[in-house]
């Protein structure tokens, strides 16, 4: 009887880590620009070996150095490396507070980096974060949030997302024909899982509000 509660308690503990993660009710419009936010990171202009190299030094020879540890968890990440990647954005965010100007930026990277690793659900959690830290209505949060959204199963919430990207600026996100313009960053697959929520908008638009 103690295992199948041990058992019983495992589960609901592991049912209670897997519910969704709230959404903040979306905006009419999104046309903040967020310039602190959607930049990467660059300390060194090094790529390869050269750039690790000397982002080491820099970390070492400065243990407080943020956008030196940022560059070096994309480069991490970006290599397979993630659990090296994670580590060392969590201390670089562990090194500012909500009011650097450091701060969005690091959230923004990291929720890419996070995507593009597989792990859609840490990526949403960064993402949110940088929603709420301040009601945000920045241009890049309708396309992004519906994406991984729609890459999280949450298909009715990702097209709610997709229409808010259509209110603000329609002749955008009406179709698809622009978005290796519009979003020259972002990966083909990227592109593409956002065409699928496009066309999920297309059969059923939702209304607002």
């Amino acid at each position: 009887m103690r295992i199948r509660g041990l058992l019983l308690a495992a589960s609901l503990m592991a049912a209670a880590g897997a519910q969704a993660q709230a959404l903040p009710k979306t905006a009419e419009f999104y046309f903040e620009a967020d310039a602190l936010a959607v930049k990467p990171i660059v300390a060194v202009r090094e790529t390869g070996d050269a750039a690790t190299q000397k982002l080491v030094r820099a970390i070492q020879r400065n243990p407080r150095a943020v956008a030196e540890r940022a560059q070096l968890a994309h480069i991490a990440m970006e290599a397979g490396r993630v659990e090296l990647g994670r580590q060392l954005y969590t201390d670089a965010l562990a090194l500012v507070t909500p009011s650097d100007g450091q701060y969005r930026a690091l959230l923004w990277n990291y929720g890419w980096d996070l995507y593009r690793s597989g792990d859609d659900e840490a990526a949403l959690t960064q993402w949110l974060q940088l929603v709420s830290a301040r009601n945000s209505t920045a241009s890049w949060i309708p396309t992004t949030l519906a994406m991984v959204l729609w890459s999280l199963e949450r298909k009715e919430e990702a097209v709610q997302w997709y229409a808010a990207a259509v209110r603000t600026e329609p002749t955008q996100w009406i179709s698809t024909t622009r978005y290796a313009e519009l979003l020259p960053e972002w990966k083909e697959s990227e592109r593409a899982t956002l065409a699928e929520v496009h066309a999920a908008w297309v059969a059923n638009p939702p209304t607002w509000p």
